[in-house]
């Protein structure tokens, strides 16, 4: 055989080994940061491409681990791709945006909320990078503290620590802005 040919072989056998056990993980995944099943198929379909474009690389261990990472980038690259259609008419997609999120809410409740959300966005990107990564997965995109640790490499028992002493990182940021008193948003 071709030396392409062999290649080929390796790379559907390892492919195999490696990502296809993984799949069911990598849609629960998928669904759990994108929240719409659709997306979800198209975040795993990307994910494994990418998967098949660098198994030979790989070294074979923590699959798993190395396949959420993947995922992760990947939707990562996603989130960036939208963002310039924001870009193009931010005014149009905030007003878009707060009508969505507060068709109840009145002119001052609204300003709370939008001030009480600048200064929540502010206190996560304080945040030293490991502890905003932690909450980010956990905290924005709903995953568990084990599929956390996965992408991290890390075990639970570190993201539950980082996750403590990022939200009570927040809670002292927010304290002393003033956006937060007494365990409510001001």
């Amino acid at each position: 055989m071709s030396e392409p040919a062999v290649d080929e072989l390796a790379q559907k056998a390892a492919f195999d080994r490696y990502v296809v056990p993984e799949l069911e993980v990598l849609y629960r995944v998928a669904r759990s940061i994108t929240r719409n099943p659709t997306d979800a198929e198209d975040l795993v379909q990307d994910t494994m491409l990418r998967a098949y474009r660098a198994i030979l690389r790989f070294d074979g261990r923590h699959p798993r681990a190395w396949l959420l990472t993947i995922m992760r980038n990947a939707q990562i690259n996603r989130v960036r791709r939208k963002r310039p259609e924001l870009l193009r008419d931010p005014d149009a997609a905030m007003e878009r945006l707060a009508d969505e999120d507060s068709q109840d809410l009145g002119p001052e409740a609204l300003v709370v909320e939008s001030e009480f959300d600048a200064a929540v966005e502010k206190a996560v990107g304080a945040l030293p990078d490991k502890f905003r990564e932690v909450v980010d997965l956990v905290d924005i995109q709903g995953l568990s503290y084990a599929e956390a640790a996965e992408i991290i490499g890390v075990p639970t028992g570190t993201i539950m620590s980082r996750l403590h002493r990022a939200r009570t990182r927040i809670r002292k940021h927010l304290e002393a802005s003033g956006a937060y008193v007494n365990g409510r948003p001001t």
